[in-house]
């Protein structure tokens, strides 16, 4: 390289370092393109709906209007997660919704269940953190009971669910009562027909125990866990639409 020729490369050199600096002390150095994510931000989890008050409805509700069509298909949430599943892809198959009262224990185990339930447009709420005898515990104990399910509720969906039925019993005690207003809960959800499904008597006995008594806004109990349960599913949906009678949440049920 002729010396004329060092002499520019090393000026042109000079200047782009300079400009760099003068970029860079300006703030209008090229900045690196934002990352995907960034740019396609994951969309925020909704919030579980809330506990309600339904005016002229009694503190433990256990059926609704008996002028609609309609009728709310309860279960308890505990037992195989698998079992759980079917049941709930069963319901939606055939275009029912039901309402899903959890145990905090299963919660803890299976917390993937609590968004499963409310994706699939179902209604989920409290049925008490060890799922024991609430009756027979003091206002206190029965209080954190419902507390400790409701704090699992709150931290997997953002809320404590939308409603409370207490363990081991039909019909809630007074103090349980009190304990559930105290814990966010308007009202008590009790049953007005039993299937009898934990007693495992087979699944044509599970239809014939609901199909008996059901009517326009009758309240069932069923339970996750019990295969009976969701071999006799089907076929009970299948009589209610025979009947006219559609499976609802209990949140449509009384709206």
């Amino acid at each position: 390289m002729k010396p004329t020729d060092r002499r520019g490369a090393l000026r042109t050199g000079a200047a782009a370092a300079l400009a760099g600096a003068l970029a860079t002390a300006c703030g209008t150095e090229p900045r690196p393109a934002p990352a995907a994510a960034a740019r396609h931000p994951a969309p925020a989890p909704v919030v579980a709906p809330a506990p309600r008050r339904f005016p002229g409805r009694p503190d433990e509700i256990a059926h609704g209007p008996r002028d609609r069509p309609r009728v709310a298909l309860t279960f308890h949430g505990q037992g195989d997660p698998a079992l759980a599943r079917r049941l709930l892809a069963q319901a939606e198959k055939a275009g029912a919704r039901v309402t899903v009262l959890a145990v905090g224990g299963w919660l803890d185990e299976h917390p993937e269940m609590a968004r499963r339930v409310l994706d699939g447009g179902h209604d989920l709420g409290n049925h008490t953190q060890r799922h024991i005898d609430i009756n027979a515990m003091t206002e206190a104990e029965a209080l954190a009971e419902i507390q400790a399910c409701a704090g699992r509720l709150r931290r997997l969906t953002g809320s404590v669910g939308t409603w409370f039925r207490p363990s081991r019993t039909q019909h809630a005690a007074p103090h349980v009562l009190r304990a559930a207003r105290r814990a966010g809960y308007p009202h008590v959800l009790s049953y007005d027909v039993d299937s009898l499904d934990f007693t495992s008597p087979g699944a044509a006995a599970v239809v014939r125990n609901v199909i008996g008594p059901v009517r326009a806004g009758s309240v069932v109990s069923l339970h996750f866990g019990y295969p009976d349960t969701a071999t006799a599913l089907p076929l009970l949906l299948a009589d209610l639409d025979r009947r006219g009678l559609s499976a609802v949440t209990t949140t449509e049920l009384l709206s």
